[in-house]
């Protein structure tokens, strides 16, 4: 198909239709929920068109809001990135990067094999001018006032030199002073203690070079942090390789789930329990709704010449329709743009920084 978006005055986001578990179905049902709460939001969706068009065409909400990038081909979570980069162009997954590197869309969504999207990636959007390792950043249910911490990477890349974690340092306080209205976001550095003394020797390298870019990159660096920190009130961005963020994360998602089943039985145990339940309804709606990883689902990927967020492969409805949310709201902001420049402005002092570490009492 060679229709053009007509979305005049609204953002447009390119969606990836064939990328989760659950299949199109579930993603369409996701854009319509987008489309219902939002106005403003319009989609470029990529896929089997025959199907794609039947899927909206029952959805109302979607009339004219959607335009369809026929796609013969799926990325499945088991193909190899690197089969993806070479052989990938009729996929999905591939159509919805370009409509993002071709000016039609505003942002990306996809919830695909992560290793072959940040392949697909780096190679359709390339990486901004200065970064070595492009970073997937989540949000963080927290103790913290705007309700939620900002962690990277969880999973772009495994490893992470002291450079790469000043650069997700830098990322990572651009997202949140854009994506949540932080003037001064507290950074922290993941470590196993407080004490400056203990972690492995690129973690007190990076401790230093994002000390002493603190005060020029406008944030506030609170040092070393724990794991029990990730939720806590201490830090509004903890920084940590993507072994240990991924780790980190899919450990809160089962928690999380194990936290809603362990309750649903404390519930069941007796008729005076399943009573108390009615009674506290509310109160449970509310914490299920705090804790629910699908209402913060999307790992954005940063470092890059455009937006791309990551939803579970395993999203629902509300998980897709949650993406696409904090696409549209990365997008509306200009973010891209402001993380952009922000890279381009620190790039070369944080390459001095690495040939030239800074002093102790510097």
């Amino acid at each position: 198909m060679t229709d053009q978006p007509t979305h005049a005055g609204r953002i447009t986001i390119s969606v990836d239709a064939m990328g989760g578990d659950s299949g199109p179905a579930t993603v369409v049902a996701g854009i319509a929920k987008s489309a219902d709460k939002n106005p403003d939001i319009a989609f470029v969706l990529h896929g089997p068109e025959q199907t794609l068009r039947k899927l909206v065409a029952k959805r109302r909400v979607l009339q004219g809001r959607v335009v369809f990038r026929d796609c013969p081909d799926v990325v499945t979570m088991e193909d190899k990135p690197s089969q993806v980069v070479r052989s990938g162009k009729q996929t999905s997954m591939w159509s919805t990067l370009d409509s993002v590197r071709a000016g039609e869309a505003h942002g990306a969504v996809s919830c695909g094999n992560t290793g072959a999207l940040m392949a697909l990636s780096m190679m359709r959007l390339r990486k901004l001018p200065g970064v070595n390792r492009p970073a997937i950043a989540i949000l963080w249910p927290s103790r913290n006032p705007q309700g939620f911490n900002v962690m990277l990477d969880v999973g772009a890349d495994v490893r992470a030199d002291a450079k790469d974690l000043l650069q997700y340092a830098l990322m990572g306080a651009s997202y949140a002073r854009n994506g949540m209205a932080l003037e001064r976001p507290r950074i922290g550095l993941l470590n196993v203690g407080t004490e400056e003394h203990k972690g492995r020797a690129e973690l007190k390298e990076a401790h230093a070079m994002i000390s002493d870019f603190a005060e020029q990159a406008n944030f506030d660096f609170v040092g070393f942090v724990e794991g029990s920190d990730i939720p806590g009130d201490k830090a509004d961005v903890i920084v940590t390789d993507g072994f240990t963020g991924n780790v980190a994360i899919k450990t809160g998602e089962g928690t999380a789930s194990l936290i809603g089943d362990l309750l649903r039985q404390a519930f069941k145990y007796s008729p005076l329990s399943r009573l108390a339940s009615v009674l506290a309804i509310t109160s449970l709606n509310r914490l299920k709704k705090r804790i629910d990883p699908r209402r913060v689902n999307g790992g954005v990927f940063l470092g890059l010449n455009g937006t791309v967020v990551k939803s579970h492969g395993g999203a629902d409805a509300t998980g897709v329709s949650a993406a696409v949310k904090l696409a549209f709201t990365l997008a509306q902001s200009g973010f891209a743009e402001k993380l952009a420049a922000r890279v381009a402005s620190t790039a070369e002092l944080a390459q001095d920084a690495v040939h030239t570490p800074p002093k102790a009492g510097e």
